[in-house]
């Protein structure tokens, strides 16, 4: 099984991005998109304090006809963040998002924020195994019948 930590070390970007909240809006969005990510964690004083996501800036500032450079990220930012830790696996990651309808998990070890992991990258765990798994069995296959 899969563990967060392997994800962590198959990552394309595996060093967190984040902002402070005191950041606006459109200079999280800039460095989002600059970064070609979905979301950033917020961090005051290394220490975590929310996240902040496509899906805040679609619903909490589009919505309600807010400007995004005079809107500061602490304004919008999804606080009580649930975290995993790097020993856990693919489907306790599977299990937490899809429960709570959450797309990013922060990774914390013994209280220090050291990863992201997206649904994608949970997705990307998922197939990767079954993919091993289908290479094995048909190995075996194909070794069972040549010895025959």
């Amino acid at each position: 099984m899969t563990s967060v930590r392997q994800i962590l070390e198959g990552k394309r970007t595996p060093s967190v991005i984040s902002v402070s909240p005191d950041t606006s809006v459109y200079e999280a969005l800039e460095l989002m998109a600059a970064k070609d990510v979905s979301a950033v964690l917020v961090l005051e004083a290394d220490r975590m304090v929310g996240i902040f996501t496509e899906r805040d800036y679609a619903r909490k500032l589009v919505l309600k006809g807010r400007a995004s450079k005079a809107t500061h990220v602490g304004e919008l930012m999804t606080q009580n963040l649930l975290t995993i830790s790097p020993s856990q696996t693919v489907d306790d990651v599977m299990e937490i998002m899809t429960g709570n309808r959450i797309r990013h998990l922060p990774v914390v070890e013994r209280g220090q924020l050291i990863g992201i992991v997206t649904i994608g990258d949970a997705v990307k765990a998922v197939i990767d195994a079954q993919q091993q798994t289908i290479r094995q069995l048909e190995g075996y296959i194909a070794g069972d019948l040549s010895a025959g």
